[in-house]
């Protein structure tokens, strides 16, 4: 019998193991339509997904194992060059329009826990967590992944969160970055937005740190896991702050968006 090995890193990552090519990671009444997800990306040529590969015999989760090493924190300064930066923006744009001819199944269940704000609710299921947390770089493969909350949502409340974190849009000193603005401009120009979407994309920065500070601060108050747990940790005022910081610089963001 192959060795499980426990994998660390992320938030809410508890229970996930290595088994020889595979990862194994609780499933839930989601799972199913993850999975039909994740092999509509594959046949439709997106690669920066793992293959999903059913369940196990404790009823696990089964992924291929994606060799490399996260992105955040300690290896940002891959996506420090503009260059590859933008190489962020298109792969989300590739995945999102790779997601646009999925049709999920009728049973589908999904587990997004924050709903987007905008009317684009139901314009595409979104990953709804792209960041470097979730970004496996591996020489020239770079792969997202956990795609547990995947579900319905639009592209520009999930480019939003990518932009808050790739940027990064942070209140912390030690993450601020003088060339934040010009960064959130070469993220929306790999994608491809267009005028409307970018006098959008720049006010909702602000409003998606808010939301995830929202979710962490209900899940205080009502004991809900793991949010009750990153609350006591610190996270809700660090997105409490980080938000701040994008409303404060909102019409900087604005205007490296139409410039």
């Amino acid at each position: 019998m192959l060795e499980e090995i426990p994998l660390a890193g992320g938030n809410v990552s508890a229970g996930v193991v290595r088994v020889g090519d595979t990862v194994r990671r609780p499933a839930g009444p989601w799972t199913p339509a993850v999975h039909a997800l994740l092999v509509h990306l594959h046949e439709v040529g997106f690669r920066a997904a793992p293959r999903p590969l059913g369940l196990d015999e404790k009823g696990r989760e089964v992924l291929e194992f994606v060799p490399g090493d996260t992105v955040w924190p300690d290896r940002f300064a891959e996506v420090g060059p503009r260059a590859r930066l933008a190489r962020v923006g298109r792969m989300i744009r590739e995945f999102h329009d790779a997601v646009a001819g999925f049709t999920p199944p009728p049973d589908a269940a999904w587990r997004v826990v924050i709903p987007p704000e905008d009317d684009g609710g139901g314009e595409i299921i979104a990953h709804h967590d792209l960041a470097p947390w979730n970004l496996v770089t591996d020489g020239d493969a770079w792969t997202f992944i956990d795609w547990d909350v995947a579900g319905p949502g639009s592209r520009l409340w999930d480019l939003a969160y990518a932009v808050k974190a790739f940027v990064p849009l942070s209140a912390d000193p030690g993450w601020q970055r003088p060339d934040a603005a010009a960064r959130v401009r070469v993220l929306a120009d790999a994608y491809g937005l267009d005028e409307q979407q970018r006098r959008r994309l720049a006010p909702m920065l602000a409003r998606r740190s808010r939301a995830m500070y929202d979710l962490l601060a209900t899940g205080h108050a009502n004991g809900t896991q793991p949010w009750a747990r990153l609350w006591a940790e610190g996270h809700g005022e660090v997105w409490r702050r980080d938000a701040g910081y994008a409303e404060i610089h909102e019409e900087e963001w604005l205007a490296a968006l139409l410039r």
